[in-house]
């Protein structure tokens, strides 16, 4: 999967994406581009902690990797290549996002047990292989004699190829062609006394640095960092004293990486693929990751990012039987929500880590060997509720001297309905009437409390949707304990409704999405109280596209409003819109470009400020959709006042992201809605780990899922979903022990 520029809106980078729009037309047509444009190339900066061995083993909820198998030694998980297969590969694109050049200062961590090693053998930790340039015939080269390690290794090879099966050569020679259209262009490898580096220098030579005496192939697990600065490299093995080198020339701040991929574990081909084990693998850009995981209480096992299957204990079996688990057995095991069992798979073994289940395919079903049945490790199913439709959101709000409430947005014209929660659930408490409601939004004026629906279909004499709907403001009545309707307002399909406070006045927001069934660029509404008519009136027209959301919060002094703009009649490529309040209504802040926003999340982390935004799908004119795209997490850069980019997140047609916490511990999880073939799918929790950002911790499955809602009653703590594809909600209880 690509990813997608996400760029801010600003006088500097129009001016960079109009020389790249420029540079383009000349390649298209048929210029050649050099090295001497460099200058205007995107350099990778301001990234954060690039986990490679989570994005290969995780990018997919369905299934994690055909390429690897989970094995356990020395009482600690890691990952066992069986082959240098295509799921063990990306493009760089999907991670060094926006950018041509690899950074010229970075680390590599690794956590990596190196077993059955040949002395003679060379094996690659992981590569970075690019496409290759315009080659000009050198003699006797720094790379030729560097690479004359490889070129014995291949002869050697061959030479002792004799007995190798038809079918074996066959293969290979159809790997060939394309391993010759590769290049190296940054790797880290290892043999019986030395650690290589190897990177494309000046000139296109490969450049070796070697590390001798690093004492790796002891078959016991080791943690290094290699930190490669501007002056000098470093390499410290299990937190001890550093090697140093200061090499001739440094490291390339031109390193080209257009076209190019990550391979974990190999350089694409079987020659050189990883035997041992590997736990963690992290590209650590800008930085010296060292005093990161240094010092440690396990240097061999110091820890920056391990994905999170390899953290979990293992399964045991019930008390007083002996522990049993699939890597002692030292078995071949696939992982995964999904396998077929079948003849050819007859012995094997299969882990799911949502059932956290290990079992053995007998040639035509799985037998269960061990299963525990838990649903997850915190999270439990508490309540199915059965509801009278599909329905789009949910908004959970508290009553004093009712207690915690929930009211949902059903699809059908028939109308929606309020919820009163108790131990045992949600149980229905009044039925409203609405029109195809999308949204509902709790506020309160003083002791007052209000919800506000947003409709889609004009009324009950109209079927269809019309140029204009309404949307009805109600107000809780103390004496019938029942919401009553209070203000009748014009609305075109609204999306959402904002409520917030500015300098103790109260305003209404509202997300127009479309004016008919086609016009999406409408102007969608800001409402104040006022006070003597006892009614809200509208303040300020905004122009959005298809707007989808809104979200409000405060920096200090500052108030802000962001719009979700989803589509513009022609793209979803459109950019979505901050606004800051200034003496009395709101200005432009910033513009980022999004694809399809469905949802703006604003949450804080100490004194850091983050938003993220929910892209639903890409699209653009008659071409087909892209669900699975990134959404992004962006942090205010206090210094230089603007939200930058922090961390991508793959989604599946994302429409709604919730943050919340638990003790010390933050959490987000996103509401995954629709994959391009299924609405059933994960919706996945992410919890937050410091310097890497968010990392995913619980697959959730829903079914069409369209909001989450994260709510607390006497003491305990809970999350609720509701499908817009089937008439159900559920709420899970998060374990918090």
């Amino acid at each position: 999967m690509e990813t997608f520029v996400q760029a801010i809106a600003t006088e500097p980078n129009r001016l960079a994406m109009m020389t790249w729009l420029i540079f383009a037309h000349l390649l298209l047509l048929g210029l050649r581009a050099t090295d001497t444009t460099s200058d205007t190339w995107r350099r990778c900066t301001d990234l954060v902690p690039l986990d490679l061995l989570s994005f290969v083993l995780e990018r997919d909820p369905s299934q994690l990797t055909a390429g690897g198998h989970m094995k356990q030694e020395e009482g600690v998980r890691g990952v066992h290549l069986s082959s240098p297969h295509a799921s063990m590969s990306f493009p760089s694109s999907q991670l060094l996002v926006d950018c041509d050049l690899f950074p010229k200062e970075f680390s590599i961590v690794v956590t990596l047990k190196v077993t059955g090693f040949s002395p003679k053998r060379n094996e690659y930790i992981f590569s970075l292989m690019g496409p290759k340039r315009v080659k000009t015939k050198r003699v006797g080269t720094k790379e030729e004699k560097n690479n004359k390690e490889d070129v014995l290794e291949r002869n050697a090879e061959s030479s002792n190829s004799g007995g190798e099966q038809r079918g074996e050569r066959e293969k290979k020679r159809r790997v060939k062609s394309e391993e010759e259209r590769e290049q190296i262009l940054l790797g880290l490898r290892f043999s019986k006394r030395r650690l290589h580096f190897l990177f494309r220098g000046h000139e296109g030579v490969v450049e070796h640095w070697r590390f001798r005496g690093a004492g790796l192939a002891d078959n016991h697990w080791h943690t290094l960092v290699l930190g490669v600065g501007s002056q000098r490299v470093r390499l410290t093995v299990d937190c001890g004293k550093a090697q140093e080198i200061i090499p001739s020339r440094p490291f390339p701040s031109d390193l080209n990486i257009r076209g190019s991929k990550f391979n974990v574990g190999s350089r694409g081909r079987w020659k050189e693929l990883y035997s041992g084990l590997l736990r963690q693998l992290v590209l650590v850009p800008g930085v010296d990751a060292t005093h990161q995981i240094c010092p440690s209480s396990n240097p061999q096992l110091a820890v920056l990012s391990v994905p999170p299957l390899l953290l979990h204990p293992p399964a045991t079996g019930r008390e007083g039987h002996d522990r049993v688990t699939s890597y002692e057995l030292n078995e071949r095991v696939s992982l995964g929500l999904e396998r077929s069992c079948s003849e050819q798979l007859q012995g094997q073994m299969w882990f799911n880590p949502l059932r956290r289940g290990l079992y053995l395919c007998d040639g035509a079903e799985w037998v269960t060997v061990l299963e525990d049945h838990k649903r997850l490790d915190y999270v439990l199913e508490h309540q199915v509720l059965t509801t009278s439709s599909e329905t789009h959101d949910v908004e959970v709000f508290h009553i004093a001297g009712m207690g915690l409430m929930a009211a949902m947005a059903h699809r059908s014209t028939s109308g929606s309905a309020v919820y009163l929660w108790s131990k045992t659930g949600f149980r229905l408490y009044q039925n409203i009437s609405t029109y195809g409601a999308l949204a509902w939004r709790h506020f309160s004026m003083g002791k007052k409390i209000f919800l506000v629906v947003s409709n889609s279909v004009g009324g009950p004499d109209k079927r269809k949707r019309s140029e204009t709907d309404t949307s009805v403001i109600y107000k809780w009545s103390k004496r019938r304990k029942r919401f009553v309707r209070f203000q009748t307002l014009q609305t075109h399909c609204a999306r959402d409704w904002e409520a917030f406070n500015i300098d103790q006045q109260t305003y209404l927001a509202v997300a127009n999405h479309r004016q008919g069934d086609n016009n999406h660029t409408i102007d969608s509404v800001i409402y104040k109280w006022n006070k003597p008519t006892k009614s809200f009136e509208v303040h300020q027209m905004l122009p959005t596209s298809g707007a989808y959301d809104w979200e409000f919060f405060t920096v200090g002094p500052y108030h802000f409003l962001v719009v979700a703009n989803a589509f513009d009649g022609v793209t979803t490529s459109v950019d979505s819109v901050i606004y800051v309040w200034v003496s009395g209504s709101f200005q432009v802040f910033q513009a980022i470009k999004t694809f399809c926003a469905t949802d703006w999340e604003m949450f804080q982390i100490g004194n850091r400020v983050f938003l993220v935004v929910a892209n639903g799908h890409r699209l653009n004119g008659n071409g087909p959709s892209q669900y699975a795209i990134n959404s992004t997490i962006y942090e205010l850069d206090m210094n230089g006042q603007v939200f930058v980019r922090f961390q991508d997140i793959v989604t599946y047609s994302a429409v709604d992201w919730e943050f919340f916490s638990l003790g010390e511990e933050y959490f987000m999880i996103v509401a995954n809605s629709f994959n391009g073939e299924s609405y059933s799918l994960n919706s996945i929790l992410y919890r937050w780990q410091g310097y890497e950002g968010f990392v995913p911790v619980h697959w959730l499955p829903t079914i069409g899922c369209s909001d989450w809602e994260f709510f607390s009653s006497e003491g305990e703590s809970y999350l609720i979903y509701s499908s817009a594809k089937a008439p159900l909600s559920k709420v899970f209880k998060l374990k918090t022990h």
